[in-house]
């Protein structure tokens, strides 16, 4: 089985975005002027790899809080604090550079006989596949410094999730020592994978549990020193990202975000708040890159940071869905990676099954922890279609026809899971139910345990059909059949799309609630409509599977005040018994979810609404300072003027990041079906203002776009390619 991989992920505070262009000057496209969140002082999280490593904005790392320095879902560093005098570093400040790398400014107290402090402390931490940290301490004063600079560290080797949830424990298997060589502790248990780490410094004198520095530093003076940590697993210590000495501009974790800043395109807009947040997602993105160690050439996206930096299939193929038009390689590595994993075999435990797409990857040391107690969990009931519908969308933008070739037996794979596996009942919709006690209730993108229920607050019963999910069907279907037309395949098309107009009209007639000209929830298992009002039709709307005939009805019905917030759709209306704006899928605001909303709406020519709801989202990204939370509360805008964080979202999360560019692709009217020789482009919202895009990669070409409100142009299309 192949193990997934991440690489640099950096989500440290007042990141400066990356611009490649000014943004364009006008005054009609400037912020409003809303204000921003205040919110409280986050952690400071670098990531790189499968590692990452979170701490106060001091640089410490607290024991018994969510702090620690994380390889491969285990925790291999549960402290890490400085004391020098035995005084704490008093934070001046934190100086981010790329992902993987930040440097922390503090101080400590004034020495005898001084007013003001006049030792200042710059810790440099560069997280790779273990760590190393670079201390400076500099002397102000105009007497040399005597210091004792003591490292407090340990390691409890505890698995990710019960860290992320605070209930982490330390494994009775733990030991630790020291010699001359620095600090060792390691793990060893039945059940679980060996683990270590090593603690070295140059010059430090090692003691239980710490390594000390005696250094003297002159007036105007600075000592320098580096601490190293090395982690092994199963034995084997793992190979330092950040050699000691050797520059950082020359390891792969900085040449890996330099080639990904070359190869996507340079966009300005006179929007001054998407071209901040397009430049902050790119690097956000570019920071969210996993690799599979033994196919570094496919990169696809993590899920989010710092609590899911692993591949999950839904997450990775929506993000990449949205990314298409800027960053095609994410979507092809994406899809190879999955395609490598995809179910092969019956397991009750793991719920994988003959072509099904996994939902996520997980490396920790204990994998009893895991869902399904295995690397590999494979409980989604839509990663399987969103799988084939991204082939089908690689397709229409130009990807190599000998990649769809080598993709397409794993599309047909898809098809016969939804037909065997995905349909339990023959009844021609797709449902879910668990197969044991471990794995997850809800396997829709809205997975919470309380998320599916009734009007009256009662939960639904599996299996269970989605709306969105019977949606993500109907396109993989017409993926399918677009594919096998390609590769000359007519009756299995043919089969394809006849196959997906009875599931068009099947699930109309089963869903559709005429009272409220909007389609239910799901469908329970006594095949009952769950008569409440939800975000996933939007995702219906993305998909095409809406007749035109009632497609303004639902987008009007979208945009009614109990599901669209001003800044976003809720995930529940406010009229449902369930409802909790401050609730993690009842009720909540997902830039992701609202977006797809409105490319949707876009899809049915309803560009007034598409760009009502992408303007919310704009001003979201204002008041979040360009960085759009995983989700925020679902509290009206016309009640609090400022959308408001969700205490433990994800930021950066992948499909949040992606939300910028599809509000420019929506925006834009950016479509390609390369193929058919088309690429569709047109003149934008006035909010929106001029838009320049050089390097737009479309098929093997790289495109120029400029648009204003009043036209578009493309230059560099090649012969055969119109608009």
């Amino acid at each position: 089985m192949t193990d997934i991989v991440s690489s640099p992920v950096e989500t440290a505070d007042d990141v400066e975005p990356r611009t490649s262009r000014p943004p364009i000057d006008d005054d009609r496209t400037r912020p409003r002027g809303l204000g921003t969140v205040q919110q409280p002082q986050a952690s400071v999280t670098l990531v790189e790899g499968s590692s990452f490593c979170v701490s106060r904005p001091d640089g410490d790392i607290v024991p018994r809080q969510a702090d620690g320095l994380f390889v491969q879902d285990t925790r291999v560093l549960s402290q890490w604090e400085l004391r020098i005098d035995g005084h704490a570093v008093e934070p001046l400040g934190i100086i981010p550079a790329e992902p993987f790398e930040t440097r922390f400014i503090g101080r400590v107290p004034a020495r005898p006989g001084n007013i003001e402090p006049t030792i200042i402390v710059e810790r440099r931490r560069l997280v790779g596949s273990g760590m190393r940290e670079d201390l400076a301490i500099s002397n102000y004063g105009s007497e040399p410094a005597g210091l004792d600079v003591v490292l407090h560290v340990d390691a409890d080797f505890a698995d990710l999730f019960q860290v992320k949830e605070r209930r982490a424990e330390r494994p009775a298997g733990v030991t630790g020592g020291f010699d001359r060589d620095g600090l060792h502790f390691r793990l060893e248990g039945e059940g679980t994978a060996q683990r270590g780490v090593r603690v070295s410094a140059p010059g430090a004198q090692a003691a239980s549990g710490a390594l000390a520095f005696r250094i003297v530093v002159e007036p105007g003076g600075t000592w320098r020193g580096s601490i190293e940590v090395r982690p092994a697993v199963d034995g084997s210590e793992l190979a330092a990202s950040f050699p000691l000495g050797d520059p950082v501009e020359g390891t792969q974790p900085a040449l890996r975000m330099r080639g990904w800043h070359d190869a996507t395109p340079s966009i300005s807009v006179a929007n001054t708040v998407l071209a901040a947040a397009l430049a902050t997602s790119e690097r956000d993105l570019g920071a969210l890159r996993i690799v599979d160690p033994s196919h570094p050439e496919d990169e696809v996206v993590a899920a989010g940071a710092p609590w899911f930096m692993a591949l999950f299939g839904r997450d990775s193929l929506l993000t990449s869905a949205m990314m298409m038009p800027f960053a095609p390689s994410l979507a092809l590595g994406t899809l190879r990676a999955l395609a490598r994993l995809q179910g092969a075999r019956e397991s009750a435990m793991t719920e994988e099954q003959p072509g099904r797409i996994l939902h996520e990857v997980r490396l920790g040391a204990d994998l009893s922890l895991a869902l399904g107690g295995d690397r590999v969990y494979y409980g989604s009931i839509d990663s399987t279609p969103l799988f084939a519908m991204l082939v089908g969308q690689a397709r229409r933008w130009g990807a190599p026809r000998e990649a769809i070739e080598e993709l397409w037996p794993h599309v047909r794979r898809a098809i016969a899971w939804i037909d065997r596996f995905g349909d339990r009942d023959g009844d021609g919709f797709v449902e879910y139910q668990r197969s044991t006690d471990r794995g997850l209730a809800n396997q829709g993108w809205k997975d919470s345990s309380d998320a599916i229920a009734h009007r009256d607050g009662t939960d639904a019963q599996a299996p269970i059909a989605l709306a969105e999910v019977q949606g993500y069907c109907y396109a993989a279907r017409l993926a399918a059949a677009e594919i096998a037309e390609t590769l000359g395949e007519a009756a299995y098309a043919a089969e394809q799309r006849s196959r997906a107009a009875d599931l068009q009209a099947r699930f109309h007639e089963a869903f559709w609630l005429p009272d409220e000209g909007f389609y239910a929830l799901a469908l329970d298992a006594r095949k009952e409509p769950v008569r409440v009002l939800s975000s996933n039709v939007g995702h219906c709307l993305w998909t095409g599977i809406v007749p035109d005939e009632v497609a303004d009805r639902v987008i009007d019905r979208l945009l009614q005040p109990d599901l669209f917030t001003g800044f976003g759709i809720r995930t529940l209306s406010s009229r449902s018994r369930r409802f909790n704006p401050a609730s993690y899928h009842n009720g909540s605001v997902w830039p992701h979810d609202t977006v797809l909303a409105a490319a949707g709406m876009a899809r049915y020519g309803r560009r007034d609404a598409a760009v009502e709801v992408a303007t919310g989202l704009l001003d979201a990204l204002e008041a979040f300072d360009g960085r759009l939370p995983e989700l925020f509360c679902g509290f009206a805008r016309d009640d609090k003027p400022l959308p408001v964080p969700y205490p433990t979202s994800c930021s950066p999360q992948a499909w949040a990041a992606a939300t910028p560019f599809e509000i420019l692709r929506i925006c834009l009217g950016l479509d390609a079906d390369v193929p058919e020789g088309r690429l569709d482009i047109r003149s934008v919202p006035p909010a929106i203002g001029r838009v320049e895009i050089t390097g737009l990669p479309i098929g093997p070409w790289r495109l120029d776009l400029r648009a204003d409100e009043t036209r578009a142009e493309v230059s560099g299309l090649p012969e055969g390619m119109g608009t």
